[in-house]
């Protein structure tokens, strides 16, 4: 799987939330993202998944041109994405969670859409919780199957939005572990404010402020850098030490 963006530029009047990004990321890689409230964190999510359009610049992702393309069409081509807060069907059970998404996401269907959601549930952990319903779910759990519905759309690109957050250490270790397991499967893309979490995961880390890009490096790089100390702890650059 190859992602490319390029010049990426999205903004509401005199508020950029995207200013001329650009991202590569292959199967089996981790791209860390950070910045503080407001920073264009989930913007760029929104514009990678389609439920906002740029006003410029290229989304390519396997040779497929996306930035034109709605939601539901990138999700056909690969795109998912695992929101901060859980949102289960609530009254519907575990499997049948992700069942929906390997039906309407991935468009699968019988046997094949079975099959896809047993295996993201396997892989997520949540194999022998199949039959529970969903909402009877601790938070550990009802986050393990929102990344289990992103599993089974059968994605090529998967994006994490905090799903290690409001999480025990003890649980924030098990989100890393299954993180791991599924950065062999697909590209990922991991906003979070866990730096450490982060830093065990991620072969790159992309700092973002008001809109702009103003980091991208290893994330041993990134967390000792001048620029996220001032941003993160209001130490100025030149005082750093």
């Amino acid at each position: 799987m190859s992602l490319e963006v390029r010049g990426l530029t999205k903004s509401y009047g005199q508020v950029v939330v995207a200013d001329h990004i650009d991202i590569e990321l292959q199967t089996g890689q981790c791209l860390g993202v950070i910045g503080p409230n407001g920073a264009g964190k989930s913007s760029l999510f929104h514009l990678l998944t389609g439920t906002v359009m740029p006003d410029a610049g290229a989304i390519s992702l396997d040779g497929n041109e996306l930035s034109g393309l709605p939601a539901h069409r990138r999700a056909r081509l690969g795109v998912a994405r695992a929101f901060q807060v859980p949102q289960p069907f609530a009254h519907l059970s575990v499997f049948q969670n992700a069942l929906t998404a390997s039906s309407f996401a991935a468009g699968l269907h019988g046997e094949a859409a079975a099959a896809a959601a047993q295996d993201a549930l396997r892989v997520c952990g949540l194999a022998s919780a199949a039959d529970k319903l969903a909402g009877a779910l601790p938070l550990l759990d009802r986050k393990r199957l929102e990344m289990a519905k992103a599993v089974a759309a059968q994605p090529r690109l998967l994006l994490l939005d905090e799903v290690a957050g409001g999480l025990t250490e003890r649980e924030v270790h098990e989100i890393v572990d299954l993180v791991q397991q599924l950065k062999q499967r697909y590209a990922v893309i991991w906003i979070e404010h866990i730096a450490h979490a982060l830093h065990a995961v991620a072969d790159r880390i992309m700092v973002l402020h008001f809109g702009r890009k103003l980091l991208e490096d290893s994330p041993a790089k990134v967390m000792d850098s001048d620029i996220v100390r001032e941003i993160y702890m209001g130490v100025p650059a030149n005082a750093a030490a």
